[in-house]
C-alpha cells in the first residue's frame, strides 16, 4: 500500500473516557467487525486479556486497524491509568499522530493532562474528540473553553468550516492564506481544508470534534478528520538517532518507501493468546516475510518468518511491510525493545525509549517451595515485556523486591504470575537498608579463651576503633609490634572484624565508615588458631561499637514531585510531615517541580498518597542520595524491636 494512503494514531485520555469504546465504534463503522463489542460484556477487540476483561479497563495497548475510503488506519488503544503509562510511552514511538479523548461529562481529568503533556514533549499532531455528548446536561462550550484554557487557544471545533475563529486560525498558520485573508478575499473550502491540514501537522491548530462512541454520533466525522488532518508516514515529524560513523553528529532518518529498510522495536510481549511477539514500526524501505534484517544494536542478522498485522488478539499474515506500517513478528531470538533494525546499510541508532522509573515497591515471598522454583522465570518474563516493572534482590536485605508504577500495576502483575505462570506470592513492605556507625574513638579488648579436653581455643586482641568520614567505608590497620600476635593470625582478626561488621552490633545492620587499628594482643603456642582470632576480632568489634556512641543511618532519597501549582502547599506540608526537606522549586509550563530529600522509610506509600492529594494529577521520581543519622526517638524504636526479636530467637 502506498505510504500516502496510511494513517496511524494513538488513542490517549483519562481512564474511562471512552477510548476503547471509540476504537470499537471505528472498527464497527468501517465493517471490520460484524458486531460491536462492549466493555461491560468483555467483548471489545482491544481489551481481550483476562485481567482487562475482569477489571473492565485497558491495561495493555491494543493494536487495531481499519480501512476507510481506501486509507488504512492503524490504531493503538493505550491505557488511561497512570500505573500503565509505560504503554503510552512505547506506543507514542510507533505512531504519526494522536486522538485525545475527553470525557464530555467529566471534562479535563488527570489522565487528560498527562496525555497532553506527553504529546507536547513528542511534538505529535493530534485531534481532540469530546466524547459522551449524548448524555444530558453536557455543556460542550464549557468543555471546549476548559480545553482552550488548559491546553491551547487553538483547540477549535471543526463541525463547521465557516466558523470565523477557525478561518482566522487557519489563515494565521500560513503566510499565503494570511495575505489572502487580510486582503479581504474569502477563503474557499479547499483553502480551509488544506490550510487546516497544514496547521494541524505543525500543531498550530488542534481540530476538535464532538460525538459519542456508544451511539456512533460523530464517528463518520472523526474518520474523515483522521484522513484529512492527520499526517501520512511521509509527513511525520523528523526522527533522529546516534550517528555511528560520526558520533559527534545526530543522524536524521528519512521516512521514504524507496529508501533502505529501517525500523524500530517499540514493544515485546509473551502473551498466552498471541505467543511471543515483537512489535516494530517501519520508517523506511520494505521488509519481506521469510527473510531477515540486521539488528544495529546487537550487530547481528536475524531471520524472520511471517509478518502480521494485529486486530486485537487476531493475527493477519501479510507478505511484506513498508514505510508507515506497525507490525508484529513472532519468535525472534535476539531482538528486544528499543532495538534499531536495518538492511545493514544503516549507520544510525534510533534513540531508545526512556520509560518512567518505578515509584512503588513491595517485597515478594512465594507461598510454597514449589512456587519458589518458578518465581524467577515468571518475574523475568513479566519484566521483559513491561520495562516499567522491575524485580531485584536487595543487596543488604536479600529480599526479593518487585517495583512498578502504582499499587494497581503491582496487583496486575501478581495476578498475571498466578494466572499465566501458576505462581502465588505474598506481598509485604520492603525492609529499609539501615546502617550502623560510630561517633567516637574507643580502645577495647576482645579475648576468646575456651578449654575443652584436648586443644583449647585462645585468641586475644586489642583494637582501637574510630569514625571515618561519611562514605569512606572501612579501613583495617595493623600496628602490632614485637610478635604479640603472629603474622599469620592478623588476617584472621581482620576477617572476624568484617564478619561482625556485616552482622551489626546494635540493630543487626551493617556497620560502616570506621577505621579499626589492631594495636596489641597475645597468643598461646598450642591453643591459638585462625578461628580463635576470628572470634576474638568479632568480639572486640561488637564491644567497641557499643562503647563508641553507635548510631543508626538511614537512606535519604532525592525526589522530584511534578504538580499543578494549586497543590504546592499541600505537597510541601506532606513532605515536611515525612521528615523531608524542600531543596528547591522549578516552574515547567503549567506545573511546579518540587525538589526534596526524604528518608526512604517515609516513601513506601507515597505514590498512592500523592495520587490522593492531587486527584491523580501529581507524579514523582525518586533516586538514592546519601545516608543520614536516624533521629534518636525513631532509632530507639528500631533498636528495641531488634533486641526483642533477638531475645525471642535465643530463648527459642
Amino acid at each position: 500500500m502506498d505510504a500516502k494512503n496510511k494513517r496511524s494514531f494513538i488513542l490517549l485520555g483519562h481512564a474511562q473516557s471512552g477510548k476503547t469504546s471509540l476504537a470499537e465504534a471505528l472498527l464497527f463503522f468501517c465493517k471490520m467487525t460484524s458486531r460491536r463489542g462492549t466493555i461491560a460484556e468483555g467483548t471489545t477487540v482491544s481489551d481481550y486479556s483476562f485481567d482487562e476483561i475482569e477489571r473492565k479497563s485497558s491495561i495493555n495497548s491494543g493494536f487495531l486497524y481499519c480501512n476507510y475510503k481506501d486509507i488504512r488506519i492503524q490504531i493503538i488503544d493505550a491505557p488511561g491509568y497512570a500505573d500503565f503509562f509505560g504503554e503510552v510511552v512505547s506506543g507514542m514511538r510507533a505512531v504519526d499522530s494522536a486522538v485525545l479523548v475527553v470525557d464530555g461529562a467529566s471534562g479535563i481529568e488527570a489522565g487528560t493532562e498527562r496525555a497532553w503533556q506527553i504529546l507536547e514533549e513528542a511534538g505529535l499532531p493530534c485531534l481532540i474528540f469530546i466524547n459522551k455528548t449524548d448524555k444530558e446536561d453536557i455543556d460542550i462550550k464549557k468543555v471546549l473553553s476548559d480545553i482552550q484554557k488548559a491546553f491551547s487557544k487553538k483547540a477549535l471545533l471543526i463541525e463547521s468550516l465557516e466558523e470565523p475563529d477557525l478561518i482566522e486560525a487557519v489563515a494565521e498558520s500560513d503566510d499565503q492564506l494570511l495575505e489572502k485573508y487580510l486582503e479581504g478575499a474569502k477563503l474557499s473550502c479547499a483553502d480551509i481544508v488544506a490550510g487546516l491540514a497544514s496547521a494541524a501537522l505543525k500543531r498550530k491548530v488542534f481540530p476538535v470534534l464532538i460525538g459519542s462512541a456508544l451511539t456512533d454520533k460523530g464517528i463518520p466525522q472523526i474518520l474523515d478528520a483522521i484522513i484529512k488532518y492527520l499526517p501520512n508516514p511521509l509527513q511525520r515529524i523528523k526522527i533522529t538517532g546516534a550517528n555511528l560513523v560520526k558520533p559527534e553528529e545526530k543522524k536524521e532518518i528519512v521516512c521514504k518507501e524507496d529508501a533502505p529498510f529501517c525500523a524500530f522495536v517499540f514493544k515485546s510481549i509473551s502473551d498466552p493468546y498471541v505467543g511471543q511477539l515483537t512489535f516494530l514500526r517501519v520508517f523506511s524501505g520494505t521488509l519481506l516475510s521469510n527473510t531477515g534484517f540486521y539488528n544495529v544494536n546487537k550487530k547481528i542478522k536475524e531471520r524472520i518468518g511471517g509478518i502480521h498485522l494485529l486486530q486485537g488478539k487476531e493475527q493477519k499474515p501479510i507478505d511484506s511491510a513498508s514505510c508507515g506500517d506497525i507490525i508484529a513478528l513472532a519468535k525472534l531470538k535476539e531482538t528486544v525493545t528499543s532495538d534499531s533494525l536495518s538492511d545493514e546499510k544503516m549507520d544510525c541508532l534510533i534513540e531508545p525509549i526512556i520509560f518512567p522509573e518505578p515509584v512503588i515497591s513491595a517485597s515478594v515471598k512465594p507461598k510454597s517451595r514449589h512456587d519458589e522454583e518458578k518465581i524467577s522465570e515468571a518475574l523475568s518474563k513479566l519484566s521483559d515485556e513491561d520495562p516499567t516493572f522491575k524485580a531485584s534482590v536487595g543487596k543488604e536485605t536479600h529480599e526479593l523486591i518487585i517495583s512498578g508504577l502504582g499499587d494497581l500495576h503491582l496487583s496486575v502483575m501478581v495476578g498475571r504470575m498466578k494466572k499465566r505462570f501458576n505462581v502465588e506470592v505474598e506481598l509485604g513492605t520492603p525492609k529499609v537498608s539501615y546502617k550502623e556507625t560510630i561517633t567516637k574513638r574507643v580502645k577495647v579488648q576482645g579475648k576468646h579463651k575456651r578449654q575443652s579436653g584436648g586443644h583449647g581455643q585462645y585468641g586475644d586482641v586489642w583494637i582501637e576503633v574510630e569514625p571515618l568520614e561519611k562514605g569512606k567505608g572501612f579501613e583495617f590497620v595493623n600496628k602490632v609490634v614485637g610478635g604479640a600476635i603472629p603474622r599469620n593470625f592478623i588476617p584472621s582478626v581482620e576477617k572476624g572484624v568484617i564478619q561482625a561488621m556485616l552482622q551489626g552490633a546494635v540493630a543487626g545492620y551493617p556497620i560502616v565508615d570506621l577505621r579499626v587499628t589492631l594495636c596489641d594482643g597475645s597468643y598461646h603456642e598450642v591453643d591459638s588458631s585462625d578461628m580463635a582470632f576470628q572470634i576474638a576480632g568479632g568480639m572486640a568489634l561488637r564491644k567497641a561499637v557499643n562503647e563508641a556512641g553507635a548510631v543508626l543511618l538511614e537512606p535519604i532519597m532525592d525526589i522530584e514531585v511534578v504538580i499543578p501549582e494549586e497543590f504546592l502547599g499541600a505537597i510541601s506540608g506532606d513532605i515536611n510531615s515525612r521528615r523531608g526537606r524542600i531543596m528547591g522549586m522549578e516552574i515547567k509550563g503549567f506545573t511546579q517541580i518540587a525538589k526534596a530529600q526524604v528518608p526512604q522509610s517515609e516513601m513506601f506509600a507515597y505514590a498512592n498518597d500523592l495520587r490522593s492529594l492531587t486527584g491523580g494529577r501529581g507524579a514523582y521520581t525518586m533516586h538514592f542520595s546519601h545516608y543520614e543519622q536516624v533521629p534518636h526517638k525513631i532509632a530507639s524504636g528500631i533498636i528495641s524491636q531488634y533486641q526483642a526479636t533477638k531475645k525471642t530467637e535465643e530463648e527459642a
